[in-house]
């Protein structure tokens, strides 16, 4: 595997961006970048969904989490960013892998995590899906529905965060 391997995790909310990310870079020991609106909330003391809102408002949001998060990946070093634009924004990433999964799965996934119905989650989910992409496009003319350029597509529906990760490890002890 290449040294300094930098190795980008993008999917949706719920497909396990965060926990793979996360589970590769402890096991791999490369740094663990995941620079979210979460991070934006927890630095301004709001909640998740007022920065949505935010960002739903203001473009600024949105590229001051992207430039954040690409600035430490591009640190010396190996590392994993895991976020929803990582395999966009990363350009020179060793390996970009996108985790999919069905709306169901996700919206159960979520409200396991944050609490709130099924229901719930899947209207609030979708909702959120539609208004992201429709930023994104806007913002950095990039269609998220649009990933088969990525090293590997892993659907996570089945899949334990384990055998996800075991993928993923497979994948980048191949690179040179």
């Amino acid at each position: 595997m290449k040294k300094d391997i930098k190795i980008a995790i993008s999917g949706r909310s719920g497909c396990g961006n965060t926990t793979i990310s996360r589970m590769i870079s402890d096991i791999l020991g490369l740094r663990f970048i995941n620079f979210t609106f979460r991070s934006i909330a927890a630095e301004r003391n709001l909640s998740l969904t007022e920065v949505l809102k935010l960002a739903a408002a203001d473009d600024s949001v949105d590229k001051e989490v992207d430039s954040r998060q690409v600035e430490l990946a591009r640190k010396e070093g190996g590392c994993v960013l895991g976020s929803r634009l990582a395999i966009w924004m990363l350009e020179e990433a060793d390996l970009k892998v996108y985790l999919e999964a069905k709306a169901n799965t996700r919206a159960g996934r979520i409200a396991n995590r944050e609490g709130g119905t099924i229901e719930e989650v899947a209207a609030y989910t979708a909702e959120r899906d539609k208004q992201d992409h429709c930023r994104y496009l806007r913002i950095y003319n990039i269609d998220t529905d649009k990933y088969s350029f990525a090293d590997l597509i892993i659907d996570t529906d089945n899949l334990s965060p384990h055998e996800i990760a075991a993928m993923v490890i497979t994948k980048a002890r191949e690179i040179e």
